[in-house]
């Protein structure tokens, strides 16, 4: 018996082909509901808790009417005055000396040749993987007023530099912690320079550091305020570094302090709140507005990029004696929490006195509850991430349903809240919820998962949305051709293609909520509900502490880091796969 023309099955492939319609009309019921849902996790989790503090903030206590002298009153408080202009001036020098670490070793990097320069661009990036209120007790151990560095400076020269003091280390600490930011945004604008335009200028004889002034460092200005900006907001809004070192006149620790000393009702707590939100917002508009209207773009030819240039004998001494000093102070922070985790008894000497494993036994032995609780945690709230990542890059991408750009605002506008204010937020919204068994909604530990989840949701967010940019629409079409679902597309095709952007977004959102401390330390209840940050605190509150978390530290500081290296593995397989390499 003959068999079917062969037009048939073509006509039957194209009587599957469903025609698209445009605008609202097109969105599925499905992706309705999900939109729906993701919406009402924001409005719950993100914009009421916010929403509240800016509420309270703006409301007279008992009587709920809508009131200014909250603000007056902050105003007129000289500990919160001081407290306002001392964040400023520490994140604005915090700035400074970041970038005084950042430009040379970016420049040396990518404008020289620099044997070793993707070496030093790793080690660069090491000091964010640690917890900057952890760094700030093996710093006070190396640059303290007893430290190594002093007890040496005193021994040999006969005075010491006050690098930790007040102020002063609360800088010195979160330099070094952030100026990655700058160095990679700087290394990267640096790169993408078109060589044509150093060029020009140096015929006309514009050449050393005139050049870079006049020139590279302009043409590369956006990339050192957008680290520049990020660096300012991470500093202002950082809680625990202060409280490490007994620095209380700063916005973030009283808001804290407000909140845990006088009670969840007090308005002043919510006010600082609003004042953090405010120059956070404000700092990352100035940023942006610095920007507009002025035009960076270089037409690159012969392949772009700024031309590398060699350097004499004693050019190489110099930059490789400054590279080697910026390096030492940057990585100070964990060769000194690696010699207090193995440390019996380091106290008014340049190093310990001897070294044991007992803080370690300690740590695996009494509180590795906490490590438990934060690989369930940081495991629940990437899961959260790269789920809600995943829904929300879709509708933005390839939907038309109205107000779908909100969605994604309203995700990433988590940047813009610092994690003392959610944690506030989230104890005066949902403390009177009431369980069951008469336990606050507030005191769950699964409410820390979804602090910890909202505070990272951008971070995955980005990661699903760039994973799928990368995906033609062809090939969902061709499945909808041969009569699969939206959902069946979806699950078998999207999701699998994305699946690298997917798992470097858990692993950022994992990374990153394993070692957040500002939110939990609002809502952990008890030590059986605590995170690793939350143990490191306690720990380090005391000298007899200190070992043992600085071992838990160390332990932190390994699972960052692996979890990071993972991160970029995945990120170079998916670019390899997307480019058929």
């Amino acid at each position: 018996m003959a068999g079917p023309p062969r037009f048939h099955r073509r006509e039957m492939t194209m009587a599957l082909v469903l025609p698209r319609r445009e605008g609202f009309l097109s969105v599925w019921p499905g992706q309705l509901f999900v939109a729906a849902l993701i919406a009402v996790i924001l409005l719950l989790f993100l914009v009421i808790p916010v929403a509240t503090v800016i509420y309270v903030a703006f409301t007279e206590k008992g009587t709920g009417a809508f009131t200014l002298v909250n603000f007056v009153d902050f105003v007129r408080t000289d500990l919160f005055v001081r407290s306002f202009w001392n964040s400023i001036y520490v994140s604005a020098m915090a700035v400074v000396l970041a970038s005084l670490f950042a430009l040379p070793l970016a420049t040396l990097t990518t404008r020289f040749e620099f044997r070793g320069a993707i070496i030093i661009q790793t080690l660069g990036f090491i000091p964010l993987i640690m917890p900057p209120f952890v760094g700030a007790v093996a710093m006070q151990l190396l640059f303290g007023r007893n430290g190594t560095v002093n007890l040496l400076l005193d021994d040999w020269f006969g005075f010491k530099i006050p690098f930790m003091e007040g102020l002063n280390g609360v800088i010195f600490v979160q330099a070094v912690h952030y100026f990655p930011f700058i160095l990679v945004n700087v290394s990267a604008a640096l790169r993408n320079i078109d060589r044509s335009m150093e060029e020009a200028a140096q015929n006309l004889g514009c050449s050393g550091f005139r050049l870079f002034r006049r020139v590279i460092f302009p043409l590369a200005l956006p990339g050192y305020l957008a680290g520049a900006s990020l660096v300012f907001v991470k500093v202002f809004d950082d809680l625990a570094t202060p409280l490490l070192l007994n620095v209380k006149d700063m916005l973030a620790p009283q808001a804290y302090l407000r909140v845990t000393a006088i009670g969840i009702a007090d308005p002043m707590g919510y006010v600082i709140s609003v004042v953090l939100i405010i120059v956070s917002i404000l700092a990352m508009w100035a940023s942006a507005a610095a920007m507009r209207g002025r035009d960076y773009a270089t037409a690159q030819r012969g392949g772009g990029g700024l031309a590398k240039r060699k350097m004499g004998l004693w050019g190489n001494v110099a930059a490789y004696a400054v590279v080697l000093l910026i390096l030492l102070l940057v990585l100070a922070p964990h060769i000194g929490l690696l010699l207090l985790s193995f440390a019996t008894i380091w106290s008014f000497s340049p190093l310990p006195d001897g070294f044991t494993l007992a803080h370690y036994g300690r740590v695996f032995g009494e509180s590795f509850i906490y490590v438990k609780n934060t690989l369930l945690y940081a495991s629940l709230a990437g899961l959260i991430d790269v789920v809600l990542g995943v829904a929300i890059a879709y509708i933005v991408l390839r939907t038309r349903l109205f107000g779908r750009e909100w969605l994604d605002w309203a995700a990433s506008a988590a940047l813009a809240v610092p994690g003392v204010v959610l944690g506030i937020g989230y104890l005066r919204t949902f403390y009177g919820v009431q369980l069951p068994d008469g336990r606050p909604l507030a005191t769950l530990w699964i409410m820390i998962v979804i602090a910890l989840a909202i505070r990272r949701l951008p971070y995955a967010l980005r990661a699903c949305y760039a994973a799928l940019q990368q995906i033609s629409h062809s090939l969902e079409e061709a499945a909808e051709n041969l009569g699969a679902t939206k959902w069946r597309t979806v699950r078998r095709i999207v999701v699998p293609l994305m699946m690298g952007g997917i798992l470097a977004g858990f692993i950022s959102s994992f990374a990153t909520a394993a070692v957040e401390l500002s939110a939990t330390l609002m809502l952990v209840q008890s030590d059986a509900d605590a995170p690793l940050a939350y143990g490191l605190y306690v720990f380090m509150q005391s000298a007899a502490g200190r070992g043992p978390g600085a071992a838990l530290g160390v332990i932190a500081v390994v699972l960052v880091a692996l979890c990071t290296i993972l991160s970029h593995i995945i990120i170079e397989r998916g670019q390899r796969a997307v480019s058929g390499r």
